[in-house]
């Protein structure tokens, strides 16, 4: 299977299925020297982890205990792959053996039997959210090397079950239940996931990711622009249907003299272009958000084929999250992470920046 690896110079390699031994991936092109060790990696892990979703979380527990297997030496990196590794431990293949031969509606199983004409149905195999925790570990290794620039990303909720936030706070958010920026508005989404759950339903959601001190410079003219590779970046999570850069959509039915950034001696006076101008970071921050769709696996009966064609229904059992958020939240910081250092590197070796 192609689509493996994420990026150019800053390369991220994953491999592992939700249901086998474990998943872990190998990072290369991440310069030496830079601060990194296990419990680094951990912290994001954590954040993703099974069980840290409240109300919307799935019942499967994994620790999602990461190793370092190579690259790192006293503290720092070597310039050599990192490579990484984290178990599976809560596995409960037999929750899938009853729909092996069906396809269940709103996940890949069908789309991957088309192309591959075999398919691993426990859980979705390499299609399941399982995957993403390799791209939270390389993320967070990305992470290290931002940080070492002075730019930090933020990822939170600014939308859950068709509920908006109200205010956004994203430093306090990423301590609050659900990463939300509006500690005033967490009781109603709390009431809302209830209410769906006892429907056997889920929910969508809006995150945005905020990464700032980002300096102007990065990014490449027509093909490679910064917010193309951040709008790839977040596209490629499973579970996300739509990115918005700035005002994103809004800007379609605004003005121009509305939408456009002023620009003062101090800088720009707005951020309508959520810091990307011509594909090239502009110095502010860079402002993305990522449209969730709600988790697939329901616990209402609906109509599908079975792989032969038959039609029948399908109730889905097993452990799922109620709404991906905030599981997902911290997959989504992970990928522009993952975007940013790549681009760094290339401003780099371009000579753009000592």
């Amino acid at each position: 299977m192609s689509g493996n690896t994420f990026g150019d110079l800053f390369k991220l390699t994953t491999f592992g299925e939700s249901h086998g031994p474990g998943l872990g991936g190998v990072v290369d092109g991440c310069p030496a020297g830079i601060p990194l060790d296990e419990a680094m990696i951990q912290l994001e892990l954590d954040k993703r982890r099974p069980g840290q979703g409240g109300l919307a979380s799935t019942a499967r527990k994994e620790a999602d205990r990461v190793k370092i297997l190579s690259g790192v030496f006293e503290g720092r990196t070597t310039g050599t792959p990192i490579g990484f590794y984290i178990e599976n431990s809560d596995q409960r293949s037999k929750d899938y053996s009853k729909i092996k031969d069906v396809f269940r509606p709103g996940h890949a199983d069908y789309s991957f039997n088309a192309k591959f004409g075999f398919r691993d149905y426990r859980g979705g195999g390499r299609s399941s959210g399982r995957e993403t925790v390799s791209r939270v570990a390389g993320g967070a290794i990305a992470q290290e090397l931002l940080r070492a620039e002075g730019i930090a990303v933020y990822a939170y909720t600014v939308e859950l079950g068709g509920i908006p936030a109200n205010d956004f706070d994203f430093e306090s958010a990423q301590d609050r239940p659900y990463f939300s920026p509006d500690a005033d508005i967490i009781t109603a989404w709390e009431e809302r996931i209830k209410d769906v759950k006892s429907q056997g339903d889920t929910l969508g959601g809006v995150v945005e990711v905020r990464a700032t001190s980002v300096p102007a410079g990065l990014g490449e003219p027509v093909f490679d622009k910064l917010d193309a590779r951040l709008a790839y970046a977040l596209m490629s999570v499973g579970a996300v249907k739509g990115v918005e850069i700035g005002s994103g959509m809004n800007a379609s039915c605004s003005l121009g003299s509305l939408n456009n950034d002023p620009i003062g001696p101090d800088g720009f006076l707005s951020n309508n272009a959520g810091g990307v101008l011509g594909g090239i970071s502009s110095g502010q921050d860079i402002v993305a958000r990522a449209y969730v769709k709600p988790i697939p696996s329901i616990a209402q009966e609906q109509s599908t084929v079975t792989t032969t064609g038959e039609p029948t229904a399908i109730t889905i059992g097993g452990r799922h999250d109620i709404a991906a958020i905030p599981r997902i939240n911290p997959v989504l910081k992970a990928m522009v992470c993952l975007t940013l250092a790549d681009m760094l590197l290339m401003d780099r070796r371009l000579g753009v920046r000592d």
